[in-house]
């Protein structure tokens, strides 16, 4: 008798993998799927209603991905050299750290006009790997939008980075849409709280 069925991990997030032809949603299995392609191989062998196994999954970043989003504010906007675009955001990928290799989906998070450009996304530090988006085509945003960055919930928050500009906020909405804080973000004070300086540095003498 089977008892379980462990699947194991390595399921897809639907993020665009950068390089890739098509989105990550039209390419990539969902839950449905997986459902049907699972409860149709447990039928086929003839499993009787009361004697299914128990069904083991690790789903990682298919599940979580979907559950956490970024939100963000443009610093700036200027023209670049090839007459694209270029919009400056407050996050960069010393927080959004998968967007090194994810197209991550991008959008105003106001109302906005009907007309868009392509641009590029680039975050606050001062560096040109600092890139979100190489090209994306967005409504015209000006200093102070937000905008939304879909589908962060994976391997971000593990990742981000204490580097040049302060770590955010994070909320989590439940399901009556309460909002509750669930880790303020970082001050300088608790940057350093933890630094121990031993006694003969604390006095600095020329």
């Amino acid at each position: 008798k089977v008892k379980y069925l462990d699947m194991g991990g390595g399921f897809c997030s639907s993020n665009t993998l950068k390089g890739s032809y098509l989105q990550g949603v039209d390419v990539i299995p969902n839950f449905d799927d997986y459902a049907e392609a699972i409860v149709n191989t447990l039928l086929h062998f003839g499993f009787k209603p009361d004697e299914l196994p128990l069904l083991i999954l690790e789903t990682g970043r298919a599940l979580i991905d979907e559950a956490g989003y970024l939100l963000g504010s443009v610093l700036a906007t200027k023209r670049l050299a090839d007459s694209r675009r270029a919009t400056v955001l407050d996050i960069g990928v010393n927080i959004m750290f998968t967007s090194f290799w994810y197209n991550h989906r991008v959008s105003p998070a106001q109302d906005f006009t009907q007309h868009a450009e392509e641009m590029a996304l680039y975050g606050p530090l001062c560096m040109n790997i600092d890139c979100l988006r190489e090209s994306v085509s967005l409504p015209l945003l000006k200093k102070g939008d937000r905008v939304v960055v879909h589908e962060v919930g994976a391997y971000n928050m593990t990742q981000w980075m204490q580097f040049i500009t302060l770590r955010p906020n994070v909320v989590m909405i439940d399901t009556t849409g309460k909002v509750h804080l669930i880790r303020k973000n970082e001050t300088v004070e608790t940057i350093v709280e933890n630094e121990n300086v031993p006694d003969h540095l604390k006095v600095f003498k020329l």
